[in-house]
C-alpha cells in the first residue's frame, strides 16, 4: 500500500473524484464508472459526427468484428495482424489447487491471435503435447488524459491468454512454448521456458525453499528483489497484495490520494508489471493475494474482474471470493486470504462475501490440520495483523475475524504487505506475545504461537516507524515498548507493544527454506531475511515434531461462520 507516486500526465487514466471514493463502496464505485461511461458515449455522438469518436461497444468482453466500430484505441484495431507480428511476452506461472498435477501458464500478446497454444514436454527438444489456450480479452473505457481531461476518451484492450495444465506428474521438470496461428517456429523457440510440479507426497518429502513479499509495484526495487530472488531457487512465490499499483488511490483517505484527488486506474502499468516479473514468473509459481490497490472498481462489483482475465488462480476457495485459494508444497498448506472482504481501515470492500470466506477459513484449516504429512500451515494476505509502522499500523478486523482461527489451528507464519516495511513480531497468541525471539532463535509453534512478518518491502520506499529500526548488521534493539496502533469500526487506537521485534525500513524479502523430515523427527522452516543488497537482515527457525498430530477445538466462535 503507497501515497500514490508521481506519475506522467500523459499516460491514460480512469478513476472515481476522491469526494466520493472515499465513501462508495467497490460495488458502488463501479456503478459510477458506468453511468459515467453512458454519459460519455452521448457526448461521442456529437463527436462522432465529425469524425472524432465511435459508437457505443459493450464495457467488457471480447471485441468483435461484427456490429458498430469501437472507439479509438490505443492498443488495439479491429483488423487482424499476422500472427508473425504478435509475440507472447509477460509470462507468468502458477499452480493450480494441487501442486503436484496441475498449474497454468499465462501471457500476454499486444492484438487477439488465433489458436493460441501452449507446447509441453518433458525435454526442450520434444515439446509433443499441445494445450489450447483461453484468451481474455480485458477492455478498459473511459481513459482520459491529464493535461486536458476534456479533450479525449480512448479504449485500452489488454489480451491475456491462459493455458489450464493437468494430469502432470509429481516432482517433474516440464518445459513449453508458446504459439499462436502465423507465429514462426523460431519465435515459438524463442518462448521455450520450464517449471517443476510439487514432489510426491509418499514418503519424506524433499527440501524447498519458497519465497515472498508485499507491494511490489513497477519499481528499481522490485526489479533489485527478484534478481536475489533467483537465486534462492524457489519453489513458489508469494505475493501479499498490492501487486502492480495500477490503481493509485483504491478508496484510501484524502491524504493517501494522487495529486489531483482522484482515484485513477492505469490499466498500461499491468503491461509494465507483468513483462517486468517474466524473468522470474515464467518459471516460478507466482501466487498472489490481494491488496487495497488491487480493487479495480472499473471491472466488475468486486474490483476483481480484471484480475480473473490477469491470473489463473486455484480456485478452490469460497465462490464468491476468487481471491481466496489455498495448496500444499510437500508437508507445508498455503493459504491466501483477501483482507479487503474483513478491514476496519479501508472497509471499501468490506463484507462482500458476505461472512463466506471466514467461514471457508475455518473449515479449511481443519481440513488441513487432519491431513497426513501436513506440517507446516503458513498464511498470507495484505493487511497487517501485527505492526507498527506508522502509516497503517494495524486492522483490528484481522485480529478479530482470524487470529482466533490461526491460533485454533497453529498456523505457523502468517505474512502480510500493506505498509512498507519489514517487521517480525515475537509469537504471538491470544493477541499477546508468549515470549521473546531474538535474530537467530528457534521458535516452536506448538508452545510458542504463531509468527507474524509484514514484508511490504517489495518494491516501494519504506514507511516510517516510531522506535528505531533494529535489525542484523544493523541497530541494536534497545527497547520492547513502541508504539503502534489498530484500527476499528469507530477508527484508529493507539497502542503501545512490546512484541515488535526486528524492523527495516529498506527494500527486502523473506526466503524460507523447508526441510522436511521423517516422522517423529524435527522439521524445520527457517526464514531468512535479505535486503536488496543480499544482506541478510533477520532470521528465525520455526520447529515442529514431524507427523505429529494437532489436538484442535470444535470449530465455533466468532468468526468462523460455522
Amino acid at each position: 500500500m503507497s501515497t500514490a507516486p508521481d506519475r506522467n500526465p500523459h499516460l491514460p487514466r480512469s478513476g472515481v473524484p476522491d469526494r466520493l471514493a472515499a465513501t462508495m463502496s467497490i460495488a458502488e464505485q463501479h456503478e459510477y464508472l458506468r453511468a459515467r461511461r453512458r454519459r460519455t458515449v452521448s457526448r461521442r455522438g456529437v463527436l462522432t459526427a465529425i469524425g472524432l469518436g465511435g459508437a457505443a461497444v459493450p464495457l467488457f468482453g471480447a471485441s468483435s468484428s461484427a456490429g458498430p466500430r469501437r472507439a479509438p484505441s490505443l492498443l488495439s484495431g479491429t483488423d487482424y495482424v499476422d500472427g508473425n507480428a504478435l509475440k507472447p511476452a509477460a509470462r507468468h506461472l502458477a499452480f493450480g489447487a494441487d501442486p503436484r498435477a496441475q498449474a497454468a501458464m499465462s501471457w500476454q500478446v499486444p492484438q487477439p491471435v488465433r489458436r493460441p497454444y501452449l507446447r509441453l514436454g518433458t525435454s526442450p527438444k520434444h515439446l509433443d503435447q499441445v494445450v489450447p489456450a483461453e484468451i481474455r480479452h480485458l477492455h478498459s473505457h473511459l481513459i482520459e488524459y491529464a493535461d486536458n481531461p476534456a479533450s479525449a476518451y480512448f479504449d485500452y484492450d489488454q489480451y491475456h491468454l491462459h493455458a489450464a495444465l493437468d494430469g502432470l506428474d509429481p516432482g517433474t521438470r516440464y518445459y513449453y512454448a508458446l504459439g499462436h496461428e502465423g507465429l514462426d517456429s523460431a519465435s515459438v523457440a524463442a518462448t521455450v521456458g520450464s517449471f517443476r510440479t510439487a514432489p510426491a507426497v509418499d514418503g519424506v518429502p524433499e527440501p524447498f525453499t519458497f519465497t515472498a513479499f508485499g507491494d511490489e509495484g513497477v519499481e528499481f526495487g522490485g526489479a533489485a528483489n527478484q534478481t536475489l530472488m533467483l537465486r534462492q531457487n524457489p519453489a513458489f512465490h508469494l505475493l501479499a497484495g498490492d501487486i502492480a499499483y495500477a490503481a493509485s488511490g483504491a478508496g484510501l483517505p484524502s491524504s493517501h490520494h494522487s495529486a489531483d484527488g482522484a482515484d485513477k486506474l492505469q490499466p498500461e502499468m499491468w503491461d509494465e508489471y507483468l513483462r517486468m516479473i517474466d524473468p522470474v514468473a515464467a518459471s516460478v509459481p507466482w501466487m498472489v493475494a490481494m491488496g487495497n490497490h488491487d480493487m479495480e472498481a472499473l471491472y466488475s462489483p468486486d474490483g476483481y474482474g480484471g484480475h480473473l482475465a490477469r491470473w489463473h488462480l486455484p480456485g478452490n476457495g469460497p465462490r464468491n471470493s476468487h481471491a481466496t485459494y489455498g495448496f500444499r508444497y510437500g508437508n507445508v498448506a498455503v493459504v491466501s486470504l483477501d483482507a479487503n472482504d474483513v478491514s476496519h481501515e479501508i472497509p471499501h470492500n468490506r463484507g462482500y462475501t458476505s461472512g463466506a470466506q471466514t467461514a471457508w477459513l475455518a473449515g479449511h484449516l481443519a481440513q488441513v490440520r487432519r491431513t497426513p504429512g501436513i506440517d507446516f500451515v503458513v498464511a498470507f494476505f495484505h493487511h497487517c495483523a501485527y505492526c507498527t509502522a506508522a502509516d497503517h499500523v494495524s486492522d483490528g478486523a484481522i485480529r478479530e475475524e482470524w487470529i482466533p482461527l490461526f491460533d485454533r489451528y497453529q498456523v505457523d507464519l502468517v505474512i502480510n504487505g500493506h505498509n512498507h516495511v519489514y517487521e517480525r513480531a515475537d509469537p504471538m497468541r491470544g493477541g499477546v506475545r508468549t515470549r521473546r525471539a531474538d535474530i537467530g532463535d528457534r521458535i516452536r509453534p506448538a508452545t510458542d504461537g504463531t509468527t507474524y512478518l509484514t514484508v511490504g518491502s517489495g518494491g516501494k520506499s519504506g514507511y516510517a516507524f516510531s522506535a528505531p529500526e533494529t535489525y542484523a548488521g544493523g541497530p541494536a534493539d534497545v527497547t520492547d515498548a513502541v508504539k503502534g496502533g489498530y484500527y476499528t469500526k469507530a477508527g484508529k487506537l493507539d497502542e503501545t507493544v512490546e512484541w515488535s521485534r526486528v524492523r527495516f525500513r529498506g527494500n527486502a524479502f523473506i526466503a524460507v527454506d523447508v526441510r522436511p523430515a521423517a516422522a517423529g523427527r524435527e522439521t524445520t522452516m527457517t526464514i531468512r531475511t535479505l535486503s536488496a543488497t543480499g544482506a541478510q537482515i533477520d532470521t528465525v527457525t520455526l520447529v515442529r515434531e514431524a507427523g505429529t498430530p494437532i489436538p484442535v477445538a470444535g470449530t465455533g466462535g466468532r468468526g468462523t461462520g460455522g
